[in-house]
C-alpha cells in the first residue's frame, strides 16, 4: 500500500508550501503525486504542526572516531595540530576488535539519524586485527560497519579505503598498522567485498576511496581510479587538507594534489575531493572543468585546525559542495551547512558571503549542500522530493524554541542558521520510520554497548597509554 504523508509545511524548490503533500511507494520511493488518490488503496498519515524535509546526506564519516570526541581537545595529550592529533585517533583504533567496531558504529549512526541524516558515506580504512595481522576474511571490519548500518536503519555507502603508506619517503607509522593493505590486496579485497555481500541496493552500496596522494602512490592510485571506473563506483579521496600534504606532493611529482590529478586524468564526475582547503584559483578551475564535487567538513576542520575552505570561489566557479561528519567531533548536518558561510564571515569580516549567487537564496543553497549535493557525490538518487529517489525526509516540530515564530517564508532561513537536533522528530528512510518522536528503537541498547566499549578503551588515560606506547 502507498502512504501519503501530510505536514502542515512541505519543503519546495528552497521554500516551504502550506499543506503540501507526498506520496511514497510500498517500495520507499517518492511517487508522483497523481490529480485523482483514492484512499482505499492509501495509508494517510497526518503530520500536524510539523513541517516535512527531505534527509541529509553525510558524505563523510569515520565512525569509529566517535570514541575520541572530546579525548584530544588538550595539547598535553594530542599536541598542537592534525599530524599529533593522530595519535589519538591511533590509539582508539588499535583497541578495537569486530564486535566493538560494530558497536561504535552503531553509536555513530545513531546519532547521525536523531540529527535527520538518511545516507552516509563511510570512508572506512580499519582493515586488519591490532598489530596487522590480516582476519581470516579480510573485510570482515567493513562487513560489521555495514551490519551496523543495517541495524540503526541509515543508507550506507561503504567507501573502502585504499591505506598503502604512510608517506613520500616516510617510515611506516606503528599507529597505522591497521589501515595497511597493498594495492593489489585492496583490489582483491575489494572485488570480493562486490562479490560476497548480499545487499539490498536501496540499503548498502559501495565506493572507492584511495585515502591521499601521501598514502597511495600514483601508480597505484591511478590503477585503483581505473577500477572504480570500470565497476561505476564513486571516487572519494582527501585533498589538500594539510599545506604538508600539498608540499610533500610537489616534491614527490612536481605538482600540488589537485594539478597532479587534472594532469594524470583522475578528476571526473564520479570525484569527489575531501577537505580541499589548500587550493589555488587555477585548482579551483580544474575541479570545476571536471564536474567534481568538494566534501566539506567544517565541524572536523575548525575542531582540527585544518584551515577554511573558500566556498565562495569554490560555488562562484560551478563546484558542487557536499557536507560529512568526518571525524564525528560534531554531528550536526546543519551546523556544517552554516559554517560554510560563517568561516568566511569570521575570515572576511562582512556577513553573508554566499548570497545572493547563481539566483538562489543564501538558505537554500547551503540546505543543497547538506541534500542533494551530498546524495550525488555518492552516486544516489535522493535528497528531493523526485519521483523514483528514495523515499528519505524527516520532520521538525514547528514549536520548538529554536524555530518558533517561523512562517512558510522564512522557515528555511531560520532551520538552516538555528534549528537545534531538538526540533527533530522523526525520520524516514527508504519509506520506513527510523526515529519516531526522537526515540530510535534500539536507542537504549545501542548507547549502552557504546558506553562499554568506551570504558574499555580509555579505562586508562590517553595520557598513560601514550607514554606506554613510546616507552
Amino acid at each position: 500500500m502507498n502512504t501519503l504523508y501530510r505536514p502542515d509545511l512541505l519543503y519546495s524548490n528552497g521554500g516551504f508550501v502550506a499543506n503540501g503533500e507526498v506520496l511514497v511507494s510500498e517500495d520507499g520511493k517518492f511517487l508522483t503525486f497523481p490529480e485523482r488518490l483514492h484512499n482505499s488503496s492509501t495509508k494517510i498519515v497526518d503530520l500536524p504542526g510539523k513541517a516535512l524535509l527531505p534527509g541529509f546526506a553525510n558524505v563523510h564519516s569515520h565512525s569509529f572516531q566517535r570514541l575520541i570526541r572530546g579525548k584530544s581537545e588538550s595539547r598535553v595529550v594530542s599536541g598542537k595540530d592534525f599530524w599529533s592529533w593522530r595519535g589519538t585517533m591511533y590509539h582508539a583504533a588499535s583497541q578495537l576488535d569486530p564486535q566493538e567496531v560494530y558497536d561504535v558504529a552503531r553509536m555513530a549512526f545513531l546519532e547521525m539519524v536523531l540529527a535527520g541524516t538518511t545516507t552516509v558515506g563511510e570512508f572506512h580504512y580499519l582493515h586488519t586485527a591490532p598489530g596487522g595481522r590480516p582476519y581470516d576474511d579480510p573485510n570482515v571490519l567493513s562487513k560489521q560497519v555495514i551490519a551496523a548500518a543495517r541495524s540503526v536503519g541509515i543508507r550506507i555507502v561503504l567507501l573502502r579505503t585504499a591505506y598503502l603508506r604512510s608517506g613520500y619517503e616516510l617510515p611506516q607509522d606503528p599507529g597505522q598498522i591497521r589501515f595497511m593493505e597493498t594495492g593489489a590486496e585492496f583490489l582483491a579485497n575489494m572485488s570480493a567485498l562486490l562479490r560476497e555481500t548480499a545487499v539490498v541496493p536501496s540499503e548498502v552500496r559501495f565506493g572507492v576511496a584511495p585515502h591521499s596522494i601521501r598514502a597511495v602512490p600514483l601508480g597505484e592510485l591511478k590503477e585503483i581510479v581505473a577500477w572504480s571506473r570500470a565497476n561505476q563506483l564513486p571516487v572519494h579521496m582527501h585533498v589538500s587538507e594539510q599545506v604538508k600534504e600539498n608540499t610533500a606532493c610537489v616534491r614527490e611529482y612536481g605538482a600540488t594534489p589537485v594539478a597532479l590529478f587534472h594532469r594524470e586524468g583522475i578528476l571526473g564526475a564520479d570525484f569527489t575531493a575531501i577537505h580541499a582547503i589548500h587550493i589555488r584559483e587555477d585548482e579551483i578551475a580544474m575541479l570545476a572543468g571536471a564536474d567534481a564535487t568538494i566534501g566539506s567538513c567544517p565541524t572536523t576542520e575548525r575542531n582540527l585546525g585544518d584551515g577554511i575552505l573558500a566556498a565562495d570561489k569554490v560555488m562562484a566557479a560551478g563546484i558542487r559542495v557536499a557536507l560529512g561528519s568526518d571525524s564525528q567531533a560534531q554531528i550536526d548536518p546543519l551546523e556544517d551547512a552554516r559554517e560554510l558561510d560563517y568561516h568566511l564571515r569570521l575570515e572576511q569580516q562582512e556577513r553573508a558571503i554566499l548570497d545572493p549567487m547563481n539566483e538562489r537564496t543564501l538558505a537554500s543553497r547551503l540546505f543543497d549542500c547538506a541534500t542533494v549535493h551530498g546524495a550525488r557525490a555518492l552516486g544516489l538518487p535522493g535528497g528531493e522530493f523526485a519521483s523514483g529517489s528514495f523515499a528519505d525526509f524527516f520532520t521538525v516540530d514547528l514549536n520548538d524554541v529554536s524555530i518558533a515564530g517561523n512562517s512558510a517564508e522564512d522557515l528555511l532561513p531560520i532551520l538552516v542558521f538555528s534549528l537545534n537536533r531538538s526540533a527533530i522528530r522523526d525520520v524516514v528512510v527508504n519509506g520506513r520510520f527510523v526515529v519516531r518522536d526522537q526515540r530510535h528503537v534500539q536507542q537504549d541498547e545501542i548507547i549502552s554497548r557504546y558506553r562499554d566499549v568506551h570504558r574499555k578503551v580509555w579505562r586508562t588515560s590517553y595520557r598513560t597509554a601514550l607514554r606506554a606506547d613510546q616507552g
